[in-house]
């Protein structure tokens, strides 16, 4: 899939008030300082479409952007350890959850996880929480530049024993860079399939 165009749609923290349109939306979730906005730049060829920080907690509002007038790409907030006030995070809890719940337009949820790190409680409790709830999700693998193929293999195999405890299968899943533009043609490739499945049953 070429992005031809990514524009800005809307801000908000009331799923109520998202885009009325039935196009498909993807979301992208994940802890805070993932690297949720390179990778959303990279995908969309644009440099600050998505605001990166070096600050946690950046993005705290449900972010719309339509991409090539067909499907919207939608940028939700860092669960964890974003440095805001305990009755602030509980917000950002409770719209993330009513999004994942309430919002029929979801295709899928892209779940970022820095692969430089172990398997850490906090997404694994946000992916069992998608699974309870039929939620659909990808595991989208970050930062895969800062790490050796073996190490990168090593850490996707320690994902997979913990998971495969619980699961019956291994959810699909990404690896990216966003300073490499790894893995770029293949997530923007299944976003393709799945509208044009979309497109089919319809």
């Amino acid at each position: 899939m070429h992005i031809k165009s990514a524009t800005f749609v809307m801000s908000n923290s009331d799923v109520a008030k998202c885009p009325k349109d039935k196009l498909p939306e993807y979301a992208f979730i994940g802890r805070s300082n993932v690297g949720k906005s390179s990778l959303i730049n990279m995908l969309t060829n644009r440099k600050s479409l998505a605001k990166t920080s070096g600050r946690p907690g950046k993005t705290q509002l449900i972010n719309h952007f339509l991409i090539n007038d067909n499907w919207f790409l939608v940028d939700l907030p860092g669960y964890g350890y974003a440095r805001v006030s305990k009755s602030t995070k509980k917000v950002f809890q409770k719209f993330i959850t009513e999004y994942f719940e309430k919002r029929r337009q979801l295709i899928t949820a892209f779940v970022l996880v820095d692969i430089r790190h172990k398997p850490q409680s906090i997404d694994l409790e946000f992916m069992e929480y998608l699974g309870l709830n039929g939620i659909p999700f990808s595991i989208v693998f970050t930062k895969a530049d800062k790490l050796k193929p073996k190490a990168i293999e090593k850490h996707i195999e320690d994902y997979k024993n913990i998971l495969l405890e619980t699961w019956q299968d291994m959810p699909n899943y990404f690896v990216t860079s966003s300073s490499k533009n790894i893995g770029k043609d293949e997530l923007l490739g299944y976003i393709d399939h799945l509208n044009n499945t979309i497109e089919v049953e319809q």
